[in-house]
């Protein structure tokens, strides 16, 4: 076998066309979109990569065909945040062989050792953690939701025969429309309704920094205990929102005002995957005509949950409900979609898995954040929990 570091086109192509080589026999893989693994090693187009870094390898067999990929990464913002120098590995891809695995991972980790880091996350990304994420462990039968990672089951043996352990677990909550929401959340719903300083509505007719306002109002309110956390600024959120434009439904972006203030938000996308499968990964001219084609017809019939929040202050008091309500109400009773993911949380927030699960959603699927410590005679510590405050 051979490793080689990605350094001109024919690397650059292998490394990017592995998957389908990997998947080729799965009927439930969903490619992800090149452009969007594209922009995250474009300097241009991924500000991380102006103090951070990134190095990708393509690992051949004796034959010379391609059997292997990784990449690693130093996220400036998160690196020198944890008890040792952590950087990242990420979009992994190799066949079953546990040597062909060790020598992808020993590059990662040799890379990132040469750069002062101690330890390597993975698999994860450099940027959001709603993209690209985690290793898939648990069902492998429901389709991937766009932007997360799918996997063979038999990587989670190649990462943990290699000293990976388990960092944290990221839960994905599913709930369907013909579950009924809870009469306790309807009496809350009306109790805000008929208070004249509480307002609930969705987005229609709102601009993108009218909506970005709020996003990041609410944002900061309610993520304000979270490890690590930095403010939201308004400019990050005027970003998120006009990215999200061109495929939001402004019926499934939702918020709860008091005074005027937002307090609350849940905010959804229609789930892109379901157009995504038809464009085989590129969204160049023709794969935008089949976008628009699928999204004039309706194709889409599941809605995702990417942000779900509640300010501090009022946490527990019910509002969550409420927002589910006024799904319900907007969304549900009209039919306009039949079921709701809600993006992954982690294992180390309690409170939000319990505030899933009173509001009727079950955990379908599991993916991990694997850690890898260099010093190997180090203990081993999993993800701090949010504890309520």
């Amino acid at each position: 076998m051979e490793l080689k570091t990605v350094t001109d086109a024919r690397t650059l192509n292998d490394w990017m066309r592995l998957p389908w080589s990997i998947y080729s026999s799965d009927k439930n893989w969903i490619p992800h979109l090149k452009q969007d693994v594209e922009k995250v090693f474009d300097p241009a187009k991924n500000k991380l990569l102006k103090e951070g870094s990134a190095e990708r390898w393509v690992l051949y067999d004796a034959k010379g065909k391609c059997i292997g990929r990784i990449a690693a990464f130093i996220n400036p913002k998160t690196a020198y945040t944890e008890k040792q120098p952590t950087g990242g590995m990420g979009f992994f891809e190799c066949i079953n062989e546990q040597q062909a695995a060790n020598m992808l991972l020993d590059a990662a980790r040799e890379w990132l050792k040469n750069k002062g880091m101690q330890a390597m996350d993975g698999p994860i990304n450099l940027g959001d953690r709603n993209m690209f994420w985690g290793l898939l462990i648990e069902n492998f039968t429901d389709a991937p939701i766009y932007g997360t990672n799918y996997n063979p089951a038999y990587y989670k043996q190649l990462l943990e025969n290699y000293g990976f352990q388990v960092y944290f677990n990221q839960l994905f909550f599913k709930r369907s429309a013909e579950v009924p929401v809870q009469p306790i959340f309807h009496r809350k719903y009306k109790q805000l309704a008929d208070d004249p300083r509480i307002r609930m509505h969705d987005s229609v007719g709102r601009s993108v920094q009218q909506i970005a306002e709020d996003f990041c109002t609410v944002y900061n309110d309610a993520w304000v205990d979270h490890e690590n956390h930095k403010p939201m600024e308004l400019a990050t959120a005027v970003k998120i929102v006009k990215a999200m434009k061109p495929v939001m439904d402004p019926r499934l972006l939702i918020f709860i005002r008091y005074d005027e203030r937002p307090i609350a938000m849940y905010i959804s996308l229609p789930e892109l995957n379901e157009i995504f499968r038809y464009v085989n990964g590129d969204l160049n001219w023709i794969g935008k005509l089949k976008f628009l084609w699928h999204k004039w017809r309706g194709t889409v019939k599941t809605m995702t949950g990417i942000v779900f929040g509640v300010a501090k202050e009022w946490q527990g008091k019910g509002i969550e409900g409420a927002l589910i309500v006024i799904g319900e109400k907007t969304i549900v009773d009209k039919k306009l979609y039949k079921d709701t993911i809600l993006t992954w949380i982690g294992d180390f927030n309690p409170r939000m898995i319990k505030v899933c699960e009173n509001l009727g959603a079950v955990n379908y699927r599991t993916l991990a954040t694997y850690r890898y410590l260099f010093d190997r005679s180090l203990p081993f510590e999993r993800h701090p929990v949010i504890e309520k405050k």
